[in-house]
């Protein structure tokens, strides 16, 4: 191909990448749908792309460097303290529920598909894997209750570089002479494979957090030296045994995520925008690649009840086997059970052996990828359709979600946490002060370290029962921003930050973007930070109690109904005798400065 050409294909494919993703986030579908249709019209449906010729041999080696950044970004939004209830399920679901999908898959595959038994072997343990770039964005928008959200971004993440290894053995014992080999070859892979990858992620995670806490290596150069890094340690790793390298980023975005020695903030948010433009070339670039007469098969008969085998039939039976005796409610597990939604790992893996088995002159080779992607299309298309009613239904999901989080994480706010904590509502405190959060975990409340004005913010912050965000940090643009970002996950409406100071107002940023104002006119953060260090403080008190206490500025109000109110001066809740605020108190203010708001109307009825 000429370099003009490949030029220009390469620039629509990231172009076209890039603006089907914002379509889709205008239009809140998922963004694989759209980029994985783009890549189907300008590759067999129109041959505007022709991504063999552009990227030659480096296809895919580039394909697979791009999951491995993916894998290791994505290990770093798991947190080990989201599971410490549901550890034992998450890895039931990853042993025993893969093998019951192995199994389930193959079968239906091979009676289905008339596929023979080595690509239907092949093919079901290729789809095994479950898509976390797709699960994080349906559970942040569902929002479900109780411990489904932890399992499914754990399961997602973790059973990525088990469903590649899986295949790794499927696809040796292919090859192999005889059954008594192939074991043999098996078992040398998976041991192979499970010490390469544990040591070498956990030596190479440690040594680059050491790099970076003893600052030999200047801020400028930690975004590009962690490339260069999880790159290294995946290569290294394949060197030695194929395909141990997803398990090698993988448990380095797990060390680096769960440690307190740097703080990995930046980072995090140049992975994001990194995992943005690789999404988009990926899909793209894969569903490129797909025959014309591939899109035939992908929508016939066999096919759509091959999906329907995996979406009713395996995935229900993978999870209650998995969750026998977990402590998990029925309807946790139902819901659990219909939302496995595949992605690009499996797309991925499924192009790479098809290759190898072409090459080889295996027949059936060619079937593998069309098959993979009718099940990532289908199975998108249904969970992302019906798990939001699914979980309605099941009672799991709030429609009116009463918990905050609470943006900065100074110790007054921590106050504020503690009392909302103890009212029985869920709160989060998010901070990019690592001796905040550290401070905020040793009182047991729950947090997050890191922006959340970026992206990856979504993602990581388990938004379950969270319906409001409340900006309170020190930097005025951080609480406008913060609460601009979380308007399409929360509304407008539940959207809130500090008073500006008039510093602000002046020349900072524009009044049309951010929250409701909090509180009173008084109420900017160096002001109440002032007060505090004067010995004011944050109580619960009966609605009677807070008329007759001068010195005490409300915050929220709650009653028996579950239901938290934020007060502010445009808008302030209706007291009633059975209601407790939440408030400020020994204000060292005169009263008459904030009259309107210290005395409301309590109604005796």
């Amino acid at each position: 191909m000429h370099t003009e050409n490949a030029l220009f294909e390469g620039a629509l494919m990231i172009v076209l990448g890039i603006m089907a993703q914002w379509v889709a986030w205008r239009l809140r579908l998922p963004s694989i749908l759209l980029l994985l249709m783009t890549g189907i019209i300008v590759g067999p449906l129109t041959g505007l792309l022709h991504v063999d010729e552009m990227m030659g041999d480096l296809l895919f080696p580039f394909v697979s460097g791009a999951v491995a950044i993916i894998l290791f970004e994505g290990g770093m939004s798991l947190r080990l303290k989201d599971i410490r209830e549901t550890g034992a399920v998450v890895r039931n679901l990853v042993t025993i529920g893969v093998l019951v999908t192995w199994i389930i898959t193959a079968i239906g595959a091979y009676f289905l598909l008339d596929l023979d038994v080595s690509i239907s072997m092949l093919l079901g343990a290729t789809l095994v894997v479950t898509g976390p770039t797709v699960i994080i964005p349906l559970l942040n928008q569902i929002r479900p209750s109780g411990r489904v959200s932890s399992v499914l971004r754990w399961e997602g993440i973790v059973i990525d570089p088990v469903g590649a290894i899986l295949a790794l053995l499927v696809f040796e014992e292919i090859f192999a002479v005889d059954l008594q080999e192939g074991i043999v070859i098996a078992l040398g892979t998976l041991i192979g494979t499970l010490i390469i990858g544990l040591v070498v992620g956990v030596v190479v995670a440690n040594v680059m957090i050491e790099f970076y806490r003893r600052y030999w290596v200047p801020e400028n150069l930690q975004n590009a030296g962690t490339l260069m890094v999880v790159i290294g340690a995946f290569a290294l790793s394949n060197s030695f045994q194929a395909e141990s390298g997803l398990l090698t980023v993988t448990v380095m975005g797990i060390v680096v995520a769960n440690q307190r020695r740097f703080n990995f903030q930046h980072i995090i948010e140049f992975k994001e925008s990194l995992q943005v433009l690789l999404l988009a070339t990926l899909f793209i670039m894969l569903s490129a690649r797909l025959q014309p007469e591939s899109l035939l098969l992908i929508a016939s008969p066999q096919t759509l009840l091959f999906v329907a085998l995996i979406i009713v039939v395996e995935r229900p039976l993978a999870v209650f086997i998995s969750t026998i005796g977990s402590g998990l409610t029925w309807k946790e597990r139902l819901f659990i059970s219909w939302m496995a939604p595949r992605g690009i790992v499996a797309a991925s893996v499924a192009s790479i052996f098809a290759l190898e088995l072409s090459n080889a002159g295996h027949p059936g080779a060619n079937l593998l990828v069309p098959y993979t992607f009718a099940v990532i299309i289908g199975t998108v298309i249904v969970y992302s359709l019906t798990s939001g009613l699914v979980a309605q239904q099941l009672g799991l999901s709030e429609r009116n979600p009463q918990g905050i989080l609470l943006v900065g994480a100074s110790e007054w706010v921590q106050q504020i946490a503690m009392q909302i904590q103890a009212a029985g509502f869920r709160v989060v405190l998010a901070d990019t002060n690592q001796s905040n959060i550290e401070l905020a975990d040793s009182k047991g409340l729950e947090t997050y370290l890191g922006s959340v004005i970026s992206e990856i913010a979504l993602d990581e912050i388990n938004l379950s029962g969270l319906g409001r965000l409340v900006a309170m940090t020190p930097n005025s643009e951080v609480n406008a921003l913060a609460a601009e970002h979380f308007e399409n996950a929360f509304g407008n409406r539940n959207t809130y930050e500090l008073r500006r100071p008039e510093r602000d107002l002046r020349g900072g940023i524009s009044p049309n973007i951010g929250g409701i104002p909090l509180f009173n006119d008084d109420m900017t953060y160096d002001y109440i930070q002032t007060q505090f260090m004067n010995g004011a403080q944050v109580t619960t008190m009966s609605a009677n109690l807070f008329q007759n206490t001068p010195t005490a500025l409300p915050l929220f109000v709650y009653d028996g109904e579950d239901e938290l109110q934020i007060w502010t001066s445009d808008n302030p809740p209706r007291l009633m005798p059975d209601h407790r605020v939440i408030a400020f108190t020994n204000f060292n203010t005169a009263p008459e400065t904030f009259t309107t708001t210290r005395k409301p109307v309590v109604a005796m009825s």
